[in-house]
């Protein structure tokens, strides 16, 4: 068996954000666990133009995102709350797996998914960690069955000494994500890459 490929996709623009702090630490655990990984942090994701559907032709950024989850066997995402959902820039890019409707693996099939959530309080962290996992679902992923929601206005996210149940939350999340694709193998792409069905996760239809 291959070593596992999980690939980190969130952040927030704001430098060392308590997003991309548990990100990190969640994907070092993935790594610990045996994973390869790598990372799009919230620079990154701010980089990307917005997801234009009738647009056919992706600048690099875009290609090295989607081609990433491509070949990636787990995933994981971590959004700050914004207005008790999913981060602008955090949902942009995972509009780009649009871009995967066509593939033998369409979207997130067959992937692990782990799901961090940050907010400053815990209604915002519940609302946008519901709301992430049914994205997750729409794209036809497995999210893992913890998922992390960090409470910041009761501790700041400097790392796992400032606080210690969250850190062990995140590097579980992480494991969890390798452990699903060590269980489940790594499945050969086929001969022919007309297994998928074609449907769009955009409401069953191009939009």
């Amino acid at each position: 068996m291959s070593t596992p490929l999980v690939v980190g996709i969130g952040g927030s623009t704001r430098p060392r954000s308590s997003t991309d702090r548990a990100l990190r630490l969640a994907l070092d655990a993935a790594e610990h666990a045996g994973a390869r990984v790598l990372t799009f942090d919230g620079l990154a994701l701010s980089r990307l133009p917005l997801f234009r559907p009738e647009v056919s032709e992706r600048p690099p950024l875009v290609v090295e995102l989607v081609s990433a989850v491509r070949q990636a066997d787990g995933v994981i995402l971590a959004t700050p709350s914004y207005h008790g959902g999913v981060s602008g820039t955090v949902k942009n890019a995972l509009d780009y797996l649009e871009d995967l409707r066509q593939d033998w693996r369409p979207y997130l099939d067959g992937r692990a998914v782990g799901c961090i959530v940050t907010a400053a309080g815990w209604q915002a962290a519940g609302t946008t960690l519901t709301s992430l996992r049914a994205v997750i679902h729409a794209l036809r992923g497995w999210p893992t069955p913890l998922g992390a929601a960090l409470n910041t206005a009761e501790v700041p996210f400097d790392g796992p000494s400032a606080d210690p149940k969250g850190a062990a939350q995140l590097a579980e999340v992480g494991r969890q994500v390798v452990a699903f694709c060590q269980q489940r193998g790594f499945a050969p792409e086929p001969a022919l890459s007309g297994s998928s069905t074609g449907i769009s996760a955009t409401d069953m239809g191009r939009r």
